[in-house]
């Protein structure tokens, strides 16, 4: 199948089963994914606070806008600009974000090929699904990149290969079984069904369904994006790297870190933890995936330089610093919440009162110094508090008395 008649192909798929199918809501869309919180994003890479919220966003193949809508509501001073191959799905988008009121978007029907037909740069795009459906995910991301603004971040979701292992053996039954009626999407998860309904209840495929996917996968548009694409390409990190190495940008991490630490796996054994010291980044992260292969995603951002990086190791930098609440909480004001990645975090009394204090200090614009004069937290409990992404920081003007941390 040529490239041309592959996209053709995918632009069928989500027209006939627009995609995500999540419901059109007449009000803001609940939770959050701090990955698209500008604020949230741009201090996991960095460590600070962006110097600016009015910035252009682009979601790059933004289906039925399920992220869009989300990049729209989470950052209410950006512009958004979303667009995608499939008219149907662009339609669908074009109606969610009408109903909740995310007014500050405009819709394009284009590939991610030509990206360089959109006017100017912008400083956060988001790519999530859609590179591993193209038959050139390097052409596609070097149409992307160009359009990243100096630094600007692009966050990108791609599937995993050893994760989703059992997703591609019954992919390729399905087609065997389809013959020529391959194309056919509808048809497609007819026969994937039987074919679930069919299998013994301990048959390794549908064990990993029933573990994984299956709650999801009622809705046949899930289904279908699963089991019929006519379309996929899974990564492993040595050509996921390829692809990275390709876009000419910078690698700034994954966005899951505790997957990527070696010592949840092999730390009991510090002989193990020694020999896998002289390993590369790239050659640990393989190490994890090999002994950790449940992986199905990878979910990082790149970034163009430059994009100072601040690690606040220096006491009277910090000290000088401003903290805000981190927006992405839920449960907030509470010393039991869920913080941005939607884990449970307990608070003790100082943490809770040095929130507090951050909370109302988008107005106030105290120091860190200020605050703990009032607040029995070490410079410690506030690293703390950073490194967890509980609270953000911006450099400080220096002309603030700087007081001494606890």
């Amino acid at each position: 199948m040529t490239n041309d008649n592959t996209s053709t192909a995918v632009a069928q798929l989500y027209d006939a089963y627009p995609f995500p199918p999540e419901p059109l809501l007449d009000e803001p869309p609940p939770g959050y994914n701090w990955r698209w919180n500008w604020l949230a994003a741009y201090s996991f890479c960095t460590g600070q606070k962006p110097s600016r919220q009015d910035i252009r966003i682009l979601d790059a193949g933004c289906g039925t806008g399920v992220g869009t809508e989300y990049l729209v509501h989470l950052n209410p001073h950006a512009s958004v600009v979303g667009i995608d191959l499939s008219a149907g799905a662009l339609q669908v988008a074009q109606e969610r974000c009408h109903r909740s009121g995310a007014n500050r978007v405009e819709f394009h029907h284009l590939s991610l090929y030509d990206a360089q037909e959109l006017d100017g740069e912008f400083d956060l795009i988001n790519c999530v699904g859609v590179l591993h459906h193209l038959p050139d995910p390097i052409r596609g991301i070097q149409a992307l990149a160009p359009k990243l603004a100096p630094g600007g971040l692009m966050h990108i979701f791609v599937y995993a290969e050893l994760g989703r292992w059992e997703v591609r053996l019954m992919q390729q039954a399905i087609a065997l079984l389809q013959g020529d009626q391959r194309g056919d999407y509808h048809d497609g998860v007819q026969v994937g069904r039987q074919v679930f309904e069919s299998l013994p209840e301990k048959n390794r495929i549908v064990k990993r369904e029933k573990e994984r996917w299956s709650l999801e996968n009622q809705r046949d548009a899930n289904f279908a994006d699963m089991y019929v694409h006519p379309q996929e390409i899974d990564y492993t990190i040595d050509s996921l790297f390829e692809l990275i190495d390709a876009s000419g940008l910078e690698f700034i991490g994954f966005s899951n870190p505790g997957y990527w630490q070696l010592d949840r796996l092999l730390g009991k054994n510090p002989g193990l933890m020694e020999r896998a010291s002289g390993l590369s980044d790239r050659q640990r992260y393989r190490l994890i995936e090999l002994l950790d292969p449940d992986l199905s995603h990878y979910e990082f951002f790149l970034g163009r330089p430059p994009l100072p990086k601040v690690d606040w190791s220096q006491d009277q930098e910090l000290l000088a610093a401003i903290p805000e609440r981190n927006p992405c909480m839920e449960g907030w004001p509470s010393q039991c919440l869920f913080n941005y990645d939607y884990q449970i975090i307990n608070l003790s009394d100082a943490e809770f009162a040095f929130l507090q204090a951050c909370d109302e200090n988008s107005s106030q614009q105290r120091t860190v110094a200020e605050i703990l004069r009032e607040v029995e937290l070490g410079l410690d409990g506030v690293r703390s508090l950073q490194q967890q992404q509980l609270i953000i920081l911006s450099e400080g003007t220096g002309n603030r008395e700087q007081g001494t941390g606890k």
